[in-house]
């Protein structure tokens, strides 16, 4: 059985400099270790699903944050830097990939091993959808030199959150 990699919001809006929720260098650092992990996983069979933040325009969530990916426009795009590697786009309007979209019947369909997660934001859309894969009884599993915040505490608070409290394997 091959594993599913989430790739958690690697999009323009959160690592290209000038957008509203850019990460800094601290987020930015992150990318050639997913590269690396894409190829690997790839060369194994497993299946990648891009999981991208994709707004509308008067989404609640911008009471909170400003407004960012909203659909359609170059920030709730894949960076260019992994767009080239083959997986499936699952957009998404919360902070869970599982939430309001169909991936759960994707991974019910590919019955994969384990769900690997990695991206952005630590504590914010990769440890909700942690939560909600282990929910669902996945063995998940997330490469730390994968996901980051530009937040540190937060970073650590959500992967010591992840890992004892969640059950997640960090690697």
């Amino acid at each position: 059985m091959a594993n599913a990699v989430l790739v958690i919001d690697m999009l323009r809006g959160f690592l290209e400099e000038g957008c509203p929720l850019y990460g800094g260098e601290k987020v930015r650092r992150i990318v050639p270790n997913i590269q690396r992990l894409l190829e690997k996983e790839t060369t194994q069979g497993s299946k990648i699903f891009f999981v991208c933040d994709s707004h509308d325009a008067d989404d609640l969530e911008f009471k909170m944050f400003p407004p960012h990916c909203i659909a359609g426009t170059a920030e709730s795009e894949v960076i260019p830097e992994l767009a080239k590697s083959p997986g499936e786009i699952v957009s998404k309007k919360r902070y869970s990939a599982f939430y309001g979209t169909d991936l759960e019947e994707k991974l019910k369909k590919l019955k994969p091993d384990k769900v690997i997660v990695c991206g952005v934001l630590t504590n914010i859309c990769v440890m909700h959808t942690v939560a909600d894969a282990r929910n669902r009884d996945y063995k998940v599993e997330i490469p730390v030199d994968c996901v980051a915040s530009p937040d540190e505490a937060a970073h650590r608070f959500a992967l010591e959150h992840m890992e004892k409290v969640l059950g997640a394997e960090l690697v």
